[in-house]
Protein backbone atom coordinates (compact mmCIF):
# COMPACT_ATOMS: atom_id res chain seq x y z
CA UNK A 1 0.00 0.00 0.00
CA UNK A 2 1.57 3.72 -0.93
CA UNK A 3 1.72 5.92 1.88
CA UNK A 4 -0.62 8.02 -0.18
CA UNK A 5 -3.50 5.44 0.55
CA UNK A 6 -1.81 4.59 4.15
CA UNK A 7 -2.87 8.40 5.31
CA UNK A 8 -6.12 8.15 3.32
CA UNK A 9 -6.63 4.67 5.79
CA UNK A 10 -5.62 6.75 9.14
CA UNK A 11 -7.86 9.34 7.94
CA UNK A 12 -10.74 7.95 7.50
CA UNK A 13 -10.14 5.24 10.49
CA UNK A 14 -8.59 7.83 13.33
CA UNK A 15 -7.45 11.08 12.29
CA UNK A 16 -10.44 12.33 10.63
CA UNK A 17 -12.81 10.62 11.96
CA UNK A 18 -16.35 11.87 10.79
CA UNK A 19 -17.76 11.41 14.46
CA UNK A 20 -14.49 11.31 16.85
CA UNK A 21 -12.77 14.38 15.09
CA UNK A 22 -15.32 16.30 13.01
CA UNK A 23 -17.88 15.90 14.93
CA UNK A 24 -20.21 15.62 11.75
CA UNK A 25 -23.33 12.98 11.02
CA UNK A 26 -24.36 13.50 15.22
CA UNK A 27 -28.22 13.09 14.69
CA UNK A 28 -27.95 9.74 12.88
CA UNK A 29 -25.40 9.20 15.49
CA UNK A 30 -27.50 9.59 18.67
CA UNK A 31 -30.89 8.83 17.22
CA UNK A 32 -30.41 5.26 15.56
CA UNK A 33 -27.67 3.91 18.61
CA UNK A 34 -29.76 2.46 20.87
CA UNK A 35 -28.14 -0.89 19.96
CA UNK A 36 -25.47 -2.00 17.74
CA UNK A 37 -28.26 -3.47 15.03
CA UNK A 38 -29.42 -0.53 14.08
CA UNK A 39 -25.87 1.31 14.21
CA UNK A 40 -24.35 -1.48 12.12
CA UNK A 41 -27.26 -0.70 9.20
CA UNK A 42 -27.01 3.23 9.45
CA UNK A 43 -23.38 2.98 8.86
CA UNK A 44 -23.56 0.35 5.90
CA UNK A 45 -25.70 2.05 4.15
CA UNK A 46 -23.93 5.73 4.68
CA UNK A 47 -20.67 4.23 3.77
CA UNK A 48 -22.24 2.96 0.22
CA UNK A 49 -23.27 6.67 -0.27
CA UNK A 50 -19.78 7.68 0.44
CA UNK A 51 -18.29 5.06 -1.70
CA UNK A 52 -20.69 6.07 -5.16
CA UNK A 53 -20.80 9.85 -4.73
CA UNK A 54 -16.93 9.73 -4.55
CA UNK A 55 -16.59 7.50 -7.86
CA UNK A 56 -19.64 9.62 -9.56
CA UNK A 57 -18.19 13.03 -8.50
CA UNK A 58 -14.63 12.00 -9.49
CA UNK A 59 -15.59 10.91 -12.78
CA UNK A 60 -17.86 13.81 -13.39
CA UNK A 61 -14.93 16.57 -11.66
CA UNK A 62 -13.79 17.64 -15.52
CA UNK A 63 -17.30 18.35 -16.71
CA UNK A 64 -19.21 20.17 -12.88
CA UNK A 65 -18.27 23.67 -13.35
CA UNK A 66 -17.19 25.42 -9.98
CA UNK A 67 -19.95 28.23 -10.28
CA UNK A 68 -22.77 24.93 -10.13
CA UNK A 69 -20.82 22.11 -8.24
CA UNK A 70 -22.27 22.20 -4.48
CA UNK A 71 -25.98 21.64 -6.12
CA UNK A 72 -24.75 18.94 -8.79
CA UNK A 73 -23.27 17.38 -5.55
CA UNK A 74 -26.31 17.34 -3.31
CA UNK A 75 -28.47 16.15 -6.19
CA UNK A 76 -25.99 13.32 -6.74
CA UNK A 77 -26.26 12.46 -2.94
CA UNK A 78 -29.98 13.17 -3.12
CA UNK A 79 -29.99 10.65 -6.34
CA UNK A 80 -27.76 7.64 -4.53
CA UNK A 81 -29.57 8.07 -1.08
CA UNK A 82 -32.69 7.76 -2.96
CA UNK A 83 -31.66 4.13 -4.10
CA UNK A 84 -30.10 2.93 -1.21
CA UNK A 85 -33.56 3.99 0.71
CA UNK A 86 -35.89 1.93 -1.82
CA UNK A 87 -32.86 -1.23 -1.56
CA UNK A 88 -33.08 -1.35 2.00
CA UNK A 89 -36.86 -0.90 1.78
CA UNK A 90 -37.38 -3.70 -0.47
CA UNK A 91 -34.54 -6.22 1.03
CA UNK A 92 -34.24 -5.29 4.68
CA UNK A 93 -37.76 -3.96 5.49
CA UNK A 94 -37.01 -4.20 9.25
CA UNK A 95 -34.26 -2.60 9.43
CA UNK A 96 -35.40 0.15 6.83
CA UNK A 97 -38.48 0.57 9.76
CA UNK A 98 -36.44 1.10 12.51
CA UNK A 99 -34.18 3.69 10.98
CA UNK A 100 -37.10 5.49 8.87
CA UNK A 101 -36.49 9.08 8.34
CA UNK A 102 -33.39 8.44 9.33
CA UNK A 103 -31.79 7.00 6.10
CA UNK A 104 -33.13 9.93 3.65
CA UNK A 105 -31.83 12.14 5.92
CA UNK A 106 -28.38 11.06 4.81
CA UNK A 107 -28.57 13.89 2.34
CA UNK A 108 -27.74 16.10 4.71
CA UNK A 109 -24.95 14.26 6.13
CA UNK A 110 -21.95 17.44 6.00
CA UNK A 111 -19.54 14.81 6.23
CA UNK A 112 -20.62 13.03 2.72
CA UNK A 113 -21.06 16.94 0.95
CA UNK A 114 -17.34 17.75 2.73
CA UNK A 115 -15.89 14.75 1.33
CA UNK A 116 -17.33 15.16 -2.09
CA UNK A 117 -16.16 18.99 -2.26
CA UNK A 118 -12.89 18.65 -0.55
CA UNK A 119 -11.71 15.16 -1.82
CA UNK A 120 -13.46 13.68 -4.81
CA UNK A 121 -14.05 16.36 -7.06
CA UNK A 122 -10.19 16.53 -7.05
CA UNK A 123 -8.51 13.18 -6.83
CA UNK A 124 -8.90 9.84 -8.81
CA UNK A 125 -11.80 7.40 -9.17
CA UNK A 126 -9.42 5.05 -7.08
CA UNK A 127 -8.62 7.61 -4.57
CA UNK A 128 -11.74 8.85 -4.25
CA UNK A 129 -13.77 5.54 -3.97
CA UNK A 130 -11.14 4.52 -1.28
CA UNK A 131 -11.41 7.32 0.81
CA UNK A 132 -15.30 7.10 0.45
CA UNK A 133 -14.98 3.53 1.86
CA UNK A 134 -12.35 4.60 4.99
CA UNK A 135 -14.46 7.30 5.77
CA UNK A 136 -17.70 4.91 5.49
CA UNK A 137 -16.13 2.29 7.88
CA UNK A 138 -14.80 5.01 10.50
CA UNK A 139 -18.39 6.19 10.86
CA UNK A 140 -19.71 2.66 10.38
CA UNK A 141 -16.92 1.83 13.71
CA UNK A 142 -18.38 5.32 15.66
CA UNK A 143 -21.63 4.36 14.98
CA UNK A 144 -21.20 0.63 16.30
CA UNK A 145 -19.07 1.21 18.71
CA UNK A 146 -21.47 3.79 20.35
CA UNK A 147 -24.82 1.37 19.98
CA UNK A 148 -22.59 -1.62 21.38
CA UNK A 149 -21.83 0.70 24.77
CA UNK A 150 -25.10 1.58 25.12
CA UNK A 151 -26.89 -1.84 23.96
CA UNK A 152 -24.28 -3.38 26.72
CA UNK A 153 -24.83 -1.15 29.61
CA UNK A 154 -28.67 -0.95 28.84
CA UNK A 155 -29.82 -3.94 27.96
CA UNK A 156 -27.13 -6.47 28.89
CA UNK A 157 -27.31 -7.49 25.09
CA UNK A 158 -25.17 -6.88 21.87
CA UNK A 159 -26.98 -6.76 18.48
CA UNK A 160 -30.14 -7.59 19.26
CA UNK A 161 -32.16 -8.47 16.67
CA UNK A 162 -29.29 -8.32 14.09
CA UNK A 163 -31.21 -11.99 12.36
CA UNK A 164 -34.69 -10.02 12.11
CA UNK A 165 -33.30 -6.64 11.30
CA UNK A 166 -30.07 -8.02 9.11
CA UNK A 167 -31.50 -11.63 7.64
CA UNK A 168 -30.42 -14.89 8.62
CA UNK A 169 -26.88 -14.32 8.69
CA UNK A 170 -26.49 -12.21 11.25
CA UNK A 171 -27.55 -14.78 13.61
CA UNK A 172 -24.47 -15.69 14.87
CA UNK A 173 -23.57 -12.29 16.10
CA UNK A 174 -26.60 -12.30 18.74
CA UNK A 175 -25.53 -12.24 22.10
CA UNK A 176 -27.19 -11.94 25.37
CA UNK A 177 -24.46 -11.03 27.63
CA UNK A 178 -26.15 -10.37 31.09
CA UNK A 179 -28.99 -12.73 31.96
CA UNK A 180 -31.86 -11.14 33.86
CA UNK A 181 -30.66 -7.55 33.54
CA UNK A 182 -33.16 -5.17 34.28
CA UNK A 183 -31.63 -2.69 32.10
CA UNK A 184 -29.95 0.86 32.60
CA UNK A 185 -32.81 3.34 30.70
CA UNK A 186 -31.16 6.46 30.94
CA UNK A 187 -28.30 4.88 28.42
CA UNK A 188 -30.87 3.84 26.09
CA UNK A 189 -32.31 7.56 25.76
CA UNK A 190 -30.78 10.29 23.90
CA UNK A 191 -29.62 11.81 26.64
CA UNK A 192 -27.87 8.30 27.37
CA UNK A 193 -26.28 8.77 23.34
CA UNK A 194 -24.72 12.62 24.67
CA UNK A 195 -23.06 10.80 27.84
CA UNK A 196 -21.93 7.53 26.38
CA UNK A 197 -20.66 9.83 23.24
CA UNK A 198 -18.93 12.40 25.77
CA UNK A 199 -17.02 9.45 27.15
CA UNK A 200 -15.77 7.77 23.93
CA UNK A 201 -14.38 11.38 22.89
CA UNK A 202 -12.58 11.75 26.04
CA UNK A 203 -10.87 8.06 25.83
CA UNK A 204 -9.85 8.89 21.84
CA UNK A 205 -8.51 12.32 23.00
CA UNK A 206 -6.61 10.11 26.06
CA UNK A 207 -5.03 8.18 23.59
CA UNK A 208 -3.80 10.83 20.87
CA UNK A 209 -2.18 11.95 23.89
CA UNK A 210 -0.40 8.45 24.77
CA UNK A 211 0.72 8.53 20.76
CA UNK A 212 1.77 11.74 20.73
CA UNK A 213 4.06 11.11 23.59
CA UNK A 214 5.42 7.92 22.53
CA UNK A 215 6.40 9.57 19.18
CA UNK A 216 7.73 12.64 20.71
CA UNK A 217 10.10 10.13 22.55
CA UNK A 218 10.80 7.93 19.78
CA UNK A 219 12.15 10.92 17.89
CA UNK A 220 13.84 12.16 20.58
CA UNK A 221 15.90 8.79 21.35
CA UNK A 222 17.13 8.56 17.99
CA UNK A 223 18.41 12.00 17.70
CA UNK A 224 20.43 11.11 20.78
CA UNK A 225 22.36 8.70 18.79
CA UNK A 226 22.64 10.96 16.41
CA UNK A 227 26.19 11.98 15.74
CA UNK A 228 26.66 16.00 16.02
CA UNK A 229 27.97 17.71 12.99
Amino acid sequence: MSSEYRRITKDGLWDNNIVFAQALGLCPLLAVTGTATNGLGMGLATTVVMVASGLMISLLRGIITPQVRIPVFVLIIAVLVTLVDMSMNAWVHDLHKVLGLFIPLIVTNCAILGRAESFASRNTVMKSMYDGLMMGIGFTFALVLLGAAREILGSGTLFDNAAQLLGGWARFIEFTLIEDYKGFLLIILPPGGFLVLGFILALKRLLDNKFAERKQKAINSISEFQPES
